[in-house]
């Protein structure tokens, strides 16, 4: 873990807010995954649930505005389409295209991006059976990066919404 430099700035970066506000975490370096199902089979003593799922979004509200938004869910759930438009008021949404994520997050690739939709300037809304789990774990702004911390720690830090959207 010395050498962050082969990795995305924004790895960096949570690291750096996780030991700012004295959060416990871990760290996993591991082959590259894109899929919370790949990302669970090689993280050792983590579960598919306790993935924080990051889905980027738009969302088209009715009177034809578009913006983005990050859901969080646990890595073994769906989102529900109806509860997620029901909540922005919205006529569409629609996962943001690769290119889109790449753009709003400053490069970091679909299945690296991390639940801190607030460094991206994205409002985050989470399922509350998020924290059902102690700890939770998600890649960390690289597809090959993994951090794992406390998921009340992550409330008060990401300071996500937290609504039923599965």
């Amino acid at each position: 873990m010395d050498n962050l430099k082969a990795y995305h700035p924004v790895v960096s970066q949570i690291l750096q807010l996780l030991r700012d506000t004295n959060c416990w975490f871990e760290t996993f370096e591991h082959s590259p995954v894109r899929t919370s199902e790949e990302a669970a089979k090689l993280r050792d003593g983590y579960t598919l649930q306790q993935g924080a799922k990051a889905l980027v979004f738009r969302v088209k509200i009715f009177n034809s505005n578009k913006k983005f938004v990050m859901l969080v869910v646990p890595g073994d759930a769906r989102f529900n389409t109806n509860k997620v438009k029901k909540l922005f008021s919205a006529k569409d949404i629609r996962f943001a295209t690769e290119e889109e994520v790449i753009q709003l997050t400053n490069g970091v690739l679909p299945g690296g991006v991390p639940p801190f939709g607030n460094l991206f300037d994205l409002a985050v809304i989470a399922d509350p059976t998020l924290f059902e789990n102690e700890k939770i774990i998600f890649n960390a702004g690289d597809r090959s990066f993994s951090v794992a911390m406390r998921s009340a720690d992550y409330k008060e830090i990401g300071k996500p919404q937290i609504t039923s959207i599965i």
